[in-house]
């Protein structure tokens, strides 16, 4: 799953990006309003994470926003103010959700876990593609009944091959979807990664289920 984080503190961002990580979350950062909304409006999320105070549009602009464009995605408000007329203002512009910094991890993953459940979009719990089935909530994908050990990268990776079947993406477009969108270095990791989910795959009979296609880049084939 996709989650934006609209963060302008970077230890606080960086600390999230973690958090989310480890529990096998896609995660995209950005450091201001416009940025954040930017994004929001052009990219399909699962779940936003939206400091209140912000540069160039506070949360309470990007939740006001986003949900005048029609944009459903829930949204967590974070914010160090602790005022009821703060949380209501956040409420009342479209935030699902809010919660006060400091915070304890737990509670985050809590929140937003439960915002995913409730949100007005249907939450796919299960994704299948071919004989290939990735539980969501769960973080695992399974080929064949079987449970594939994957690495946090190489899960997500496998996520939005899975999520995109049949769809080739160049090295790229993969570097942006799955990777952060600041990634400055070689695209041969992708092959690296490809290269790995391939082993793993064909240990369970799965020998061809990610396909290169000369001139682009990869598919998951079903």
């Amino acid at each position: 799953m996709r989650i934006l984080v609209i963060e302008d503190n970077p230890a606080i961002a960086n600390s999230v990006r973690t958090l989310l990580e480890l529990r096998k979350f896609a995660v995209d950062i950005a450091a201001d309003g416009e940025a954040g909304l930017d994004l929001l409006l052009r990219e399909t999320y699962d779940a936003a994470i939206v400091d209140v105070v912000l540069p160039k549009a506070d949360g309470f602009a990007v939740a006001r926003r986003a949900r005048a464009d029609g944009i459903a995605t829930p949204i967590l408000m974070l914010t160090a103010r602790d005022a009821v007329e703060d949380r209501i203002a956040g409420l009342d512009d479209g935030a699902d959700d809010y919660l006060v910094k400091p915070f304890v991890p737990e509670e985050l993953i809590a929140r937003l876990n439960a915002m995913l459940r409730r949100g007005d979009r249907p939450f796919t719990r299960n994704l299948e593609a071919g004989r290939l089935r990735i539980d969501l909530g769960a973080r695992i994908a399974i080929f064949d009944q079987r449970e594939l050990d994957l690495g946090t990268t190489e899960f997500r990776l496998l996520e939005f091959l899975a999520r995109n079947a049949n769809i080739a993406f160049s090295r790229t477009q993969l570097l942006e979807k799955v990777w952060d969108y600041d990634f400055d270095g070689s695209s041969n990791i992708v092959d690296v990664y490809v290269s790995q989910l391939r082993k793993k795959l064909k240990a369970l009979g799965g020998e061809r289920i990610i396909e290169t296609v000369w001139g682009v880049g990869y598919k998951l084939v079903t």
